[in-house]
């Protein structure tokens, strides 16, 4: 299982609305709306790095009100 932490920025007004949808998509852990540089931090799991990012492209990024995200894989060292 590979778990990322996906930053992302939304448009003014719409973190809300982007973390929640986001938080029905299969393999979202979390998505809570945040302050700072990014609006909403998502963490999301997937079988493989392959499958993770294909749900980043396929599901999150098709969200209305997104403009960028950032995808921060996690790593046990």
């Amino acid at each position: 299982m590979v778990q990322a932490y996906i930053l992302i920025q939304t448009e003014v007004g719409k973190a809300s609305i982007v973390a929640e949808t986001i938080a029905k998509i299969p393999g979202v852990i979390q998505a809570e709306d945040v302050t700072g540089p990014y609006d909403v931090i998502v963490r999301a799991q997937a079988d493989t790095v392959d499958a993770l990012g294909r749900m980043v492209v396929a599901k999150v990024q098709q969200v209305d009100g997104i403009t960028r995200t950032l995808t921060c894989p996690v790593v046990h060292l």
